[in-house]
């Protein structure tokens, strides 16, 4: 790889929008154009952050991970309820076989990017379909672009890649694919499956048994806010890059973790997204000579959440962070009232300080977010010959 990588790359085209299951689901594609738009009338896209055409990947590229199977029964786009199609979740639709080949395909793109060193950092804001296994479409994910794209790095030579998941919902997809996979460390925050579909991704969940530690599940107690959430990822995830030191991060930044997201129970804000998405950008320059590749994922609050957060996102990934207290552009604004009927927000914040309280300072037994800290500490720490005691 080149000693010194060229900037940032966010792969997109319109054209992406394709992956659309209908009015009625809440994975609306005017949540990924919506983002873009902000974006570029921010001035975020240009400049040290490239955007790049998306390629349609081939069969041969989603055969990586997914089973010929699958691809057929995706090809033809009928009811397949045991390969998770025609479902509420997944409904068939036409053009859906090169739809999901186009957001694995823009994956791919950046994940190649990256590895090759053109890009330090490469982002997918359409990606981030964690969910989809290898024989099974599922949660609104046919193709799981995020698991070709590390099996990707893994048959051009990488060594060790570490995935972090930051969506509400448990990374299931990709930790299944990789569960008895060494050379992939997979840490998934999310709420606790106990409330919260896919009703997996608890601390004893580990890996396969040539991949003990592989795995690491942080299940959050419903509720839980900036602080919180900050106070877990910081307890979990720094120590566990250090020790692993991956050859590459990949990241999945589904913002249904935010307090308005309808479809979930967590309570973050704008702002406190932001801050994990700046400590994942540093974490990849301490842990990883700074080789990135970012992803969307979930988020559901179409207008007020996903757009500022996922511009967050690629402003951070591009090296030059918005202000929060940034307002809106005008014109973009405009585009969601004639366009949606709806009010936009005003500026890129939600008026929040996200602050919390370390983990050395010490662990309270009496709060579920403090015992579901110390499971996933008990459990995983050892096995990276890290000290799971504060």
């Amino acid at each position: 790889m080149p000693a010194c990588p060229g900037p940032a790359a966010v792969v997109f085209d319109p054209s992406l929008t394709e992956y659309d299951f209908g009015p009625a689901h809440p994975m609306s594609p005017v949540r990924v154009d919506l983002t873009m738009r902000l974006a570029e009338a921010l001035g975020v896209v240009g400049g040290q952050l490239v955007r790049v055409p998306a390629p349609i990947a081939t069969d041969d590229e989603i055969a990586r991970v997914h089973d010929a199977v699958l691809i057929e029964a995706v090809k033809k786009a009928e009811y397949n309820e045991p390969r998770g199609l025609g479902t509420d979740d997944n409904p068939v639709f036409p053009g859906m076989h090169r739809a999901a080949a186009h957001i694995v395909g823009a994956s791919l793109e950046a994940f190649r990017r990256v590895w090759s060193g053109e890009s330090l950092h490469g982002v997918n804001i359409a990606g981030g379909l964690h969910h989809a296994m290898r024989g099974r479409a599922s949660g609104f994910c046919i193709y799981n672009d995020v698991a070709i794209g590390i099996q990707h790095l893994l048959d051009q030579g990488a060594e060790r890649v570490a995935y972090v998941d930051v969506d509400v919902h448990h990374g299931d997809g990709v930790e299944r694919i990789f569960w008895n996979e060494p050379r992939v460390l997979t840490i998934s925050l999310h709420e606790t499956g106990q409330m919260l579909f896919p009703g997996t991704g608890f601390p004893k969940d580990l890996g396969g048994p040539d991949a003990l530690g592989s795995a690491v599940n942080v299940a959050l107690p419903p509720g839980t806010g900036d602080g919180g959430w900050l106070r877990a990822f910081h307890a979990v995830v720094p120590p566990l890059l250090r020790e692993f030191r991956p050859d590459v991060l990949v990241t999945q930044h589904g913002c249904d973790s935010h307090v308005e997201d309808p479809l979930a129970h967590l309570s973050l804000s704008v702002d406190g997204q932001r801050a994990a998405y700046l400590a994942l950008h540093d974490l990849a320059h301490e842990v990883s000579a700074g080789r990135w590749v970012a992803t969307g994922g979930g988020g559901y609050a179409l207008v007020d959440v996903v757009p500022r957060a996922w511009t967050h996102l690629l402003a951070i990934a591009g090296g030059n962070p918005l202000d929060p207290l940034t307002d809106t552009p005008d014109e973009w604004r405009e585009h969601v009232r004639t366009a949606l009927g709806r009010v936009a927000p005003y500026r890129m914040t939600d008026g929040r300080t996200p602050a919390f309280r370390d983990w050395s300072e010490g662990y309270d037994p009496e709060t579920w977010l403090d015992r579901a800290i110390h499971a996933t500490r008990m459990e995983a720490f050892p096995l990276h010959g890290l000290d799971p005691l504060p």
